[in-house]
């Protein structure tokens, strides 16, 4: 049930919507405990001071009515291609739906247009190759999408069109291989952006404009080859980047510059053998930056005078380093498979 959440630290102040999912389990063991009988036929129902709470999975069979005070519903695991049009008829005041593991191949604007209280909608693990245009325009409420894990292989700004709220938007495990321009123009208020485990080789200069304070970036387990000066200049306060495991062969003088709130930097697992001199400068001069460490491990590391910027930063910042052992020179030959600190070390 708790599909799309990953195990990553969560920033203070950002969305947690699995919450109230745990909150929904350990209502039904209450539940239980009070002698209510759980049926493994049935949709399992609770009602409390704050609306009705539904969670439906195989064998039940899915309701053709939902109460009127209905705030949150999980209809998962069942072999959907579509929902029933009016599934949502009666529960205007919705305010969760997750819709994981069904085989969904469409989704309909009707469905929307009947939940304008929505806040988060999670469509995890299903066959979703596109995505209506007008799809949202009744979703100015909606604070979470979750699409991780489908069949996207293309996206279009328009598409997301009408989310004025969002804060936490989630791509990740698609077949996305490039992106549009403009893509996050209208989404001032997003938080957390997850692009990983996708296709992507390059991406647009103009990606990260648009959000006014974006604190979580994910693009690990991509094809990157490149991180682009001016790609992050639009997020100072942005404090978790994660690009590991890409193909990262290089990473642009000044890419870092300004980023004054990050916390966590993970490049590992890329094809970087050196970085520009001064790269790392502007990071772990304060007591807030890097506080949640770094990682550069697995990476083909060239230890030789033009990696000593890097080997004296590490020197400073040993104490926040992830992966210590397994950051280790590549080359020259006199070091190589030695850790980079080692070699730090002796580099007086």
């Amino acid at each position: 049930m708790f599909s799309w959440s990953r195990q990553r630290p969560q920033s203070p102040g950002s969305v947690q919507p699995h919450l109230s999912r745990t909150l929904f389990l350990l209502l039904l063991l209450v539940a239980s405990a009070w002698g209510v009988t759980l049926s493994p036929k049935a949709c399992q129902v609770f009602h409390s001071d704050n609306g009705t709470s539904i969670s439906c999975q195989p064998p039940a069979a899915i309701p053709s009515h939902l109460p009127a005070d209905t705030v949150y519903l999980a209809v998962e695991f069942f072999n959907l291609t579509q929902l029933p049009a009016d599934l949502l008829r009666d529960a205007s005041k919705l305010r969760e739906l997750h819709l994981s593991t069904n085989g969904l191949e469409g989704f309909s604007p009707e469905l929307l247009q009947q939940v304008p209280q929505l806040r988060v909608l999670d469509l995890t693990r299903n066959a979703l190759t596109r995505l209506l245009p007008g799809l949202f325009q009744a979703s100015a409420a909606l604070d979470t999408l979750v699409l991780k894990e489908n069949q996207l292989e293309v996206l279009e700004a328009s598409w997301l069109h009408g989310l004025k709220a969002l804060r936490h938007l989630d791509l990740s495990g698609n077949r996305l291989q490039t992106l549009p321009p403009g893509l996050l123009a209208n989404l001032t208020l997003l938080r957390i952006l997850d692009l990983g485990e996708n296709q992507l080789e390059t991406l647009p200069p103009d990606l990260l404009r648009g959000p006014l304070q974006l604190e979580r970036l994910h693009l690990e387990g991509n094809r990157l080859q490149v991180l682009e000066k001016g790609l992050l200049v639009p997020q100072p306060d942005l404090r978790y980047l994660f690009l590991n495991c890409n193909k990262l062969a290089r990473v642009a003088a000044g890419a870092f510059q300004g980023l004054r709130q990050l916390d966590m930097l993970d490049l590992s697992n890329n094809s970087l053998a050196s970085v520009p001199e001064g790269l790392w400068a502007s990071l772990g001069q304060s007591n807030r930056d890097l506080r949640d460490g770094f990682d550069i491990s697995s990476n083909p590391w060239i230890c030789d005078r033009n990696l000593s910027d890097l080997l004296r930063w590490l020197k400073a910042q040993k104490d926040k380093m992830f992966s210590q052992g397994d950051t280790r020179c590549a080359g020259p030959e006199a070091v190589k498979g030695q850790p980079l600190l080692a070699v730090a070390e002796l580099a007086q």
